[in-house]
């Protein structure tokens, strides 16, 4: 499961517990703090080393670094230790074998750190639902035992690399400005996010999590310290947590879920990015995302660490399966950004495009200044982008399955906009999902009032729902204040940054708003993840245009899928592109025999092709005329079946604006495409 199926994460060789085991066990004096107050202890002075035991001397509270178990020793009847693993919070844990299970390997840890035998047994017996546990990324507990006086959890051995190891090699291999790649980091918070979802659905709260937790192993990752678990209603046991990563709210709420989650969002920023000052100046707060190049490229995986570390806990993803699926999205993204390869993915919130925005392509009526005379500007080529169009193209969010209309609303066909506000007229019951549905569709046919009464009525029963402000800023959009709207969706796109839906959103509210830069990021994000939506591909295309730059507009049109419904309008696009309103001087002949070759693969009817073959001749007849700038490379000899001669250009073209004068749906028209006809007809001798 590690990489979610996307990611390819580099195995760990699980390590040979034998040679696990420290040579020489201490503990560096630098790391030694009072378990009680946090104060240094066992510190040296005057070139004196410090006491490995004796008494804290802020709260005179005990400390000791000294192992309590050496090899030999024999636990509980059954554990023999080998060693010293490391030293945690609670003390040294200790590698040792199950003489009564085949001498497998497991992992003594100290239980509490307490002398009190009574105490001792009660936290054994509170504990004893680790036992229970069982999940594939979480270490499995096997026991809990006492010896000399201290108690110890049993736990399963495994070998590999924690997560801050593997940070740590990486720096030491390539200096410490670099961090792990970030789509192997979000693979380690998805299957972190998988355990903790398990824990919490059982009731325990993980409370501790941070790089030295986890461990990969070949190619799984685990949990391995579970001392610091809790059950989520227990108020009195001793709350675990590091600084750097527990959340503010820990000394005065206690932990929660979302604490829990906080202490994911850390992780993911100290694994993905050089976090300095991340115990200090930045201890409840990320690091300016100027200063942070990774954040800079990846605006959504910003958004979510903003969103799983906000310090209001209200404003954090509230489950482990909320944030694993807005993760998953984000990932999507990077590795589209990083690779160019699309990660499309049906979304959980909402449903797909239905329909796309300025792509109704019209030919240039003949015999306009379009007619390679410069006098249309690249920009132009295409339909501007119109807000109602906008809205009625943004994804509709999924209807909840347990409303009484659930089964109504997904029979309902009609996507004509005033046929379904009368079906939603004519609905069985007036339900939350029905109010939403005729919004949607009020807005659509440019009835934004009812459409406002409507979310209004809608709001008042249920002001938490996030789809109200979806709605409100498609009404915003609609009514083309794009400003508005661009609020609106950007909360929304803090809110879920894993979901494409604000970002395209956000696209059509930069363009409206003449924002071509932050239009042409969005339109980009969105094109290079998920392919099927088109109104991105034509977005960009329009942006690209009005910048000047006609082959990287061709380009993003021509990458719609052939099995998209809009494949033939973007095919027309292009060829639109390619030669509407250019000078002769920036033509070619490979140029034009693509267009027409472009065209003839498309099946369109008959005044469709005759409209835009014009436009092909026309060009090819204007570059023929200017003397052909820059040649006819060997092979490049016609267009659309025409060979690039005046005399049989004109004669197509005369034919041509001849059958759509016959098409001709009024006799202005007609008049125009017959002096057409005869301002191109070949000159001859009768």
């Amino acid at each position: 499961m590690l990489g979610a199926g996307l990611v390819e994460i580099p195995p760990v060789p699980s390590r040979d517990p034998a040679t696990a085991v420290m040579d020489k066990p201490e503990v560096p004096e630098n790391r030694r703090f009072c378990s009680r107050c946090d104060e240094p202890v066992g510190r040296g002075r005057d070139g004196k080393p410090g006491r490995t035991e004796g008494f804290c001397r802020s709260c005179g509270h005990p400390f000791s670094f000294t192992p309590k178990l050496h090899e030999g020793d024999l636990v509980g009847g059954q554990y023999q230790v080998l060693g010293c693993l490391a030293h945690g919070g609670l003390g040294w844990v200790y590698l040792a074998r199950d003489k009564n299970v085949s001498d497998r390997w497991v992992v003594l840890k100290g239980l509490l750190d307490t002398g009190d035998a009574d105490s001792l047994a009660a936290a054994a017996a509170e504990q004893a639902f680790l036992a229970e546990v069982e999940h594939p990324n979480i270490v499995k507990i096997y026991n809990f035992v006492r010896h000399a006086g201290s108690g110890y959890i049993v736990m399963e051995y495994v070998g590999g690399e924690s997560l801050k190891d593997i940070l740590l090699q990486r720096r030491t291999a390539e200096g410490e400005h670099v961090a792990l790649p970030l789509g192997q980091v979000i693979a380690y918070g998805l299957e972190v996010l998988r355990a903790l979802g398990y824990l919490h659905g059982v009731g325990l709260l993980y409370c501790d999590f941070k790089p030295d937790n986890a461990i990969q192993s070949e190619e799984q990752l685990k949990l391995i310290d579970l001392g610091g678990v809790r059950r989520a209603f227990d108020v009195n046991s001793p709350i675990f947590g590091t600084p750097g990563y527990q959340a503010p709210e820990i000394s005065e709420r206690g932990p929660s879920v979302c604490s829990d989650l906080y202490t994911v969002g850390r992780t993911l920023a100290v694994l993905s990015f050089p976090f300095k000052g991340y115990t200090g100046r930045h201890l409840r707060s990320l690091p300016p995302r100027t200063e942070v190049p990774l954040l800079l490229r990846h605006e959504s995986y910003y958004r979510l660490l903003r969103r799983a570390c906000h310090p209001d806990p209200a404003r954090r993803f509230q489950s482990a399966a909320e944030m694993a699926e807005q993760l998953t999205g984000v990932l999507r993204e990077v590795l589209s950004t990083d690779d160019g390869l699309s990660r499309s993915a049906p979304s959980v919130l909402f449903g797909a495009e239905q329909h796309a925005a300025g792509t109704d392509v019209v030919p240039v009526q003949a015999g306009t200044a379009s007619n390679n005379e410069g006098g249309v500007s690249p920009g132009a080529v295409l339909p501007p982008l119109v807000p109602a169009a906008a809205a009625a193209a943004l994804p509709v969010p999924l209807i909840y399955a347990s409303d009484p209309a659930a089964g109504f609303l997904g029979g309902l066909t009609a996507r004509d906009p005033g046929d379904l506000a009368a079906a939603l007229d004519a609905a069985p019951i007036n339900s939350p999902e029905v109010r939403l549905a005729s919004a949607r569709a009020r807005i659509e046919l440019g009835d934004l009032d009812p459409a406002a009464k409507l979310l209004d009525e809608y709001e008042a029963d249920h002001p938490e729902d996030w789809r109200i402000d979806w709605y409100r800023g498609v009404h915003a959009l609609a009514a083309g204040r794009a400003e508005q709207a661009s609020v609106i969706f950007a909360e929304l796109y803090d809110l879920m940054p894993g979901e494409t839906a604000p970002k395209l959103a956000l696209a059509f509210c930069h363009e409206l708003r003449g924002d071509a830069g932050q239009a042409e990021r969005y339109y980009e994000l969105v094109w290079r993840t998920d392919p099927t939506f088109v109104s991105a591909a034509f977005g960009l295309s329009r942006v690209r245009l009005a910048a000047g730059d006609r082959g990287a507009a061709g380009r993003e049109l021509d990458a719609v899928p052939r099995i998209s419904s809009y494949y033939v309008p973007a095919q027309l696009a292009t060829v639109a592109t390619a030669v509407r309103g250019r000078r002769p001087e920036e033509l070619n002949a490979a140029l034009l025999a693509e267009a027409g070759r472009r065209l003839r693969s498309l099946r369109l009817d008959n005044e469709r092709y005759a409209r835009f073959a014009a436009e092909v001749l026309e060009a090819a007849l204007a570059w023929l005329r200017a003397g052909a700038p820059g040649g006819r490379p060997a092979g490049l000899d016609e267009v659309l079946g025409v060979p690039l001669k005046e005399t049989e250009l004109r004669r197509r073209l005369e034919g041509t604006y001849r059958q759509l004068a016959k098409l001709a749906a009024s006799p202005g028209e007609r008049h125009v495409l017959v002096k057409r006809a005869n301002a191109v007809r070949p000159r001859t001798l009768f």
